[in-house]
């Protein structure tokens, strides 16, 4: 069924060196599908280079906006060829969409990645980012944003550029009966059914008359015809988040499907949690939803 497949996918680029890898995950999954992958380049504003709070000169102004007009047309030459690049390796089309080919476009956006992301991704089946770099300082605000303002599945890639595509061919999914695991399966049916093999990842004690166990979803995606194990753990603390990676490493699946961050993100931050534990230690693609 057309609504079964993933058309769309979304990623934000920036020329922080971080594109490639993302690029390189999002067209394995457009060959897959026949899915179009949509590479949003995003650039400041010239307002949000001049310091916050203090009047600026009329040229002092000038010269910054001047070196950003500069820089941001330097930027984008070298993306852009990258882009065409980076789209003939991995077997993308640069064309208009077409029914069943993987074809890519790239999009000049005005703004702070964030703010694309609310803009192209809400009508994206796909948003694929980076894994935040925590010494750099880089795409912790994209990934945040990707998951509370678009309403939409975010794929985090890891910093490898050559991707095998067979990471589709297993997925497991992280289930507590929660409503964000509940909204994940929901919103990742497509790459569950395109899946070779489903493994449903559960401590298995947690299901109530308001939570459904492992045993309740296993059946639930059988129903939609999509065969699944599930693989119990015994948990080791509170925290399963890393238990959740392992657990994927030890089934020898490529991609991870959980929902994500039940207590706030800036609080999971602060002082840790699952989600948290899975967005630091991952080397694997994850596939996250809010």
């Amino acid at each position: 069924m057309p609504s079964s497949r993933l058309h769309t996918i979304m990623l934000p680029v920036r020329g922080d060196g971080k594109g490639d890898a993302v690029f390189a995950h999002a067209a394995a999954i457009a060959k897959a599908f026949g899915a179009r992958v949509r590479v949003v380049h995003c650039h400041p504003k010239p307002d949000d280079l001049m310091p916050f709070g203090a009047v600026i000169p009329a040229v002092m102004r000038s010269q910054i906006e001047g070196a950003a007009a500069g820089n941001v047309d330097l930027t984008r030459k070298q993306l852009m060829d990258e882009f065409h690049l980076q789209a003939k390796e991995q077997g993308l089309f640069v064309q208009d969409p077409e029914p069943g080919k993987p074809t890519t476009r790239f999009i000049e956006y005005e703004g702070k990645p964030a703010d694309a992301v609310q803009r192209y991704g809400r009508l994206s089946d796909l948003i694929c980012v980076p894994k935040p770099d925590a010494k750099l300082n880089l795409g912790a605000n994209t990934l945040k944003s990707a998951l509370y303002s678009s309403g939409r599945p975010v794929m985090m890639c890891p910093d490898e550029r050559n991707v095998d595509a067979q990471f589709l061919d297993h997925v497991t999914v992280g289930w507590n009966g929660s409503l964000e695991a509940t909204r994940a399966v929901a919103m990742t049916l497509p790459l569950l059914n395109n899946a070779s093999r489903v493994t449903i990842l559960s401590t298995g004690d947690m299901a109530t008359e308001q939570q459904p166990g492992a045993i309740h979803l296993q059946r639930y995606l059988e129903l939609r015809g999509i065969c699944s194990d599930v693989h119990l753990f015994k948990p080791a603390g509170k925290k399963v988040g890393g238990q959740l990676l392992e657990e994927t490493r030890k089934v020898g699946a490529g991609l991870m499907v959980i929902g994500a961050f039940h207590d706030s993100y800036e609080r999971e931050t602060l002082f840790g949690g699952n989600s948290q534990a899975v967005v630091a230690d991952a080397d694997f693609p994850v596939v996250m939803v809010h």
